[in-house]
């Protein structure tokens, strides 16, 4: 945010890996396509202010960039 890294952690650190977590969604929901899974955030996260510019980048697939409020 604000042209900062808040956080870079490593997939292997979730609790759930990305394919376990997906595989136990069906379970209590009908996952549709185009649907997205978000999963919170952790340590170093701090409040957004308006107008703050947050990316989010995941290697080989791209950014995704939202602008807050």
């Amino acid at each position: 945010m604000g042209g900062r890294e808040r956080q870079n952690h490593a997939l292997s650190d979730r609790f759930f890996s990305p394919a376990e977590r997906v595989s136990r969604l069906p379970h209590d929901l009908t996952l549709l396509p185009g649907d997205v899974s978000l999963c919170g955030t952790s340590l170093g996260a701090m409040p957004r202010k308006p107008g703050t510019t947050v990316e989010m980048v995941i290697d080989g697939l791209g950014t995704l960039r939202n602008v807050y409020g």
